[in-house]
């Protein structure tokens, strides 16, 4: 049996904690009006940055000197030229604002969501193991059950946030505005899917699909320790195979709903999977970094470098296909050249250029060059290493997601962003690690078992 570390749970609870303030400081620091942003906007060109409300003011400046030089039909069309310039300035302030205030909402949405995919993402690896009867992994159940524990909480998070964003508590789902859904004939085509009623139904029919099949089959697996027979074994292939079902169809459109929609304009028809593909890695990732975190104390001694090369080889592997799908989806969209298609790569790849590119340098480059070679996966430091590298990228695969749609050209890492992943990092950790405490380590009557003990590659 697994005993949580005070050290641990004490580390877990810190980075809740500074988390928590780093985000109430990231909504204070936000502008609550267009003179804040004014402000900020003048700091920015203190710093060798101009900004498009001062030359707002210049050509405002240029526009008042002409009525006052020139004669009267001079003066009227200065002044027509200088009301266009004013409300011009006012829009792009107001689109600054809602910029910077969905910047600490954002930075919320991309961390919750990422450690929410990673749970759902073993969740699906956990039911595939009971669907498939495999007979390596058993010895890895009762971390898979543990990592998936997040799931109920992190679900919960990720409905309160929906349902906010629904109440029109932040800017984050443009389609949620009906004073943009007015004057939109595009989301206007779109809202017999895109309501709010319909959207956060649809989240709580899958988040409580998740989470009973989630139950039952954590359920079966603990009841199957006491068991005399196959009978809980049985019910688990059944369940599992019925949960694949609902998991293929419902995280599609989750993702459609809860990541694509940020972009009401762009669709890909592929979306779903590399959603999944980002998902399955991390989450197989964290299964790979939390074992050889518990054998390393002691804990898992029934679990030997074949496991651990198997997981690392699905990290390998699970890459290159979401590498496949992330060029697929790239090279497609951008040699046909739509204009309402392209946009979504143009804006990240004009904004978001660092990020865009660098995430496909952690996900593919770093992980085909250092596991391609079958003894690097059986070196726990080369795991560990590629598995953090990996959640890194996959993080700002997220954050690539999310953040062009709802702040822009406004982004930066800061205190946001790092505080969002402080705290739900500290909360998955600590799910995660308690739930350990719950059952013994060991699935000692899964029928694999024994195979799974004796597993050697």
């Amino acid at each position: 049996m697994y005993t949580l570390s005070s050290k641990l749970k004490l580390t877990a609870i810190i980075f809740m904690i500074v988390g928590a303030i780093g985000l109430v400081i990231g909504f204070l620091q936000a502008p609550s009006n267009l003179d804040d942003v004014r402000e900020m906007m003048a700091a920015e060109e203190h710093h060798g940055e101009t900004s498009h409300a001062e030359e707002g003011e210049a050509n405002f400046a240029e526009a008042e000197h002409g009525m006052l030089l020139d004669d009267e039909p001079g003066r009227n069309a200065e002044g027509d030229h200088a009301a266009e310039a004013g409300a011009h300035d006012t829009e792009h302030l107001e689109h600054k604002l809602h910029q910077l205030q969905n910047k600490p909402w954002a930075a919320i949405y991309v961390a919750a969501f990422f450690f929410f995919m990673i749970s759902l993402g073993v969740l699906a690896f956990y039911a595939l193991q009971y669907a498939s009867q495999s007979g390596w992994s058993p010895v890895l159940f009762r971390v898979m059950e543990a990592i998936s524990a997040y799931i109920v909480p992190g679900g919960i998070i990720m409905f309160v946030l929906l349902a906010l964003s629904g109440f029109h508590l932040n800017h984050l789902f443009v389609w949620m505005d009906p004073k943009v859904v007015a004057h939109d004939e595009i989301i206007q085509n779109k809202t017999a899917f895109l309501n709010v009623p319909f959207f956060l139904i649809r989240a709580a029919i899958f988040l409580a699909g998740w989470f009973l099949f989630r139950h039952f089959l954590v359920r079966n697996s603990r009841r199957l320790d006491e068991a005399t027979d196959n009978y809980y074994f049985k019910k688990n292939f059944k369940l599992a195979a019925g949960f694949l079902v609902f998991f293929l169809i419902s995280e599609s459109i989750m993702s459609w709903d809860w990541i694509m929609s940020l972009d009401p304009h762009w669709f890909s028809t592929l979306f779903g999977w590399y959603v999944f593909s980002s998902m399955f890695v991390s989450g197989i990732t964290v299964i790979a970094l939390v074992s050889i975190y518990l054998k390393s104390r002691g804990y898992l001694p029934f679990v030997n470098n074949s496991h651990i090369h198997d997981l690392a080889k699905y990290m390998f592997g699970i890459s290159i296909f979401w590498t496949y799908l992330w060029f697929s989806q790239f090279m497609l969209i951008w040699y046909s050249n739509i204009p309402e298609e392209v946009v979504y790569f143009i804006s990240r790849i004009e904004n978001y250029g660092l990020p865009f590119f660098g995430m496909v340098v952690l996900n593919f480059l770093f992980p085909l060059l250092v596991l391609m070679n079958s003894d690097y996966k059986r070196v726990n430091w080369f795991v560990v290493m590629t598995g953090i590298v990996i959640l890194i990228g996959h993080y700002l695969d997220v954050f690539n997601m999310v953040m062009p749609a709802t702040v822009g050209e406004s982004w930066f890492i800061g205190i946001p962003e790092i505080s969002a992943v402080l705290f739900f990092g500290g909360l998955f950790t600590f799910v995660v690690f308690s739930a350990l405490t719950k059952a013994p380590l060991l699935a000692k009557r899964n029928p694999f078992i024994k195979e799974s003990e004796h597993f050697h590659y």
